[in-house]
């Protein structure tokens, strides 16, 4: 497991840094408190481009193993066709954020935009840690969603996982030319 934690610990200190405080990573459970895994990864930004699918944050996930995504970009339409009504950037991103937003909040969360569905996040997700924290006492609140805290690994560990990390867990499939010049 150190190995794993590893990875998991470099694409969340990634993240962040790319991010600061626009990054949110939650874990989900179901109404009775188990943890549920997902192995499909959604990302969506501005509501006008998503990716979903089954690659990792990771090398190994995008040089050696058989992961598939695929990307939309929302381009506004020019025009209906005569019709008289324009559509929007963003259509598919912003229903699949809004559906996905509903599905982990509960059905009749309020969404006012990309970032008040951040905040939604956020709220709904201290409010189910806190619950749980609490001991689980008065009605469950509604929402899925529980804070995900990076895993903590001793120097030490952090060390000698580093090694089966980067030559096993996730080895650099690139060839060597493109590792030497920093290419992908």
């Amino acid at each position: 497991m150190p190995p794993n934690l590893v990875g998991r610990i470099d694409a969340l200190e990634a993240l962040q840094r790319a991010g600061g405080d626009r990054v949110a990573v939650y874990s989900p459970e179901n109404t009775e408190g188990t943890p549920v895994y997902v192995h499909a990864k959604v990302c969506i930004v501005d509501d006008t481009w998503a990716i979903i699918g089954s690659d990792n944050f990771n090398r190994r996930s995008w040089t050696h193993d058989s992961e598939l995504s695929c990307a939309v970009i929302d381009q506004p339409a020019a025009d209906d066709g005569g019709m008289g009504v324009r559509r929007g950037a963003g259509t598919y991103a912003h229903a699949l954020r809004t559906a996905l937003s509903r599905e982990h909040l509960g059905g009749d969360a309020e969404l006012d935009g990309a970032c008040g569905a951040f905040e939604a996040f956020r709220r709904a997700a201290a409010s189910l840690d806190a619950w749980h924290a609490g001991g689980r006492r008065g009605p469950r609140p509604p929402g899925r969603l529980r804070g995900y805290h990076k895993p903590r690994l001793s120097s030490w560990t952090t060390a000698w996982a580093q090694i089966p990390y980067r030559l096993i867990y996730d080895p650099d499939g690139r060839p060597p030319s493109m590792r030497r010049a920093g290419r992908f």
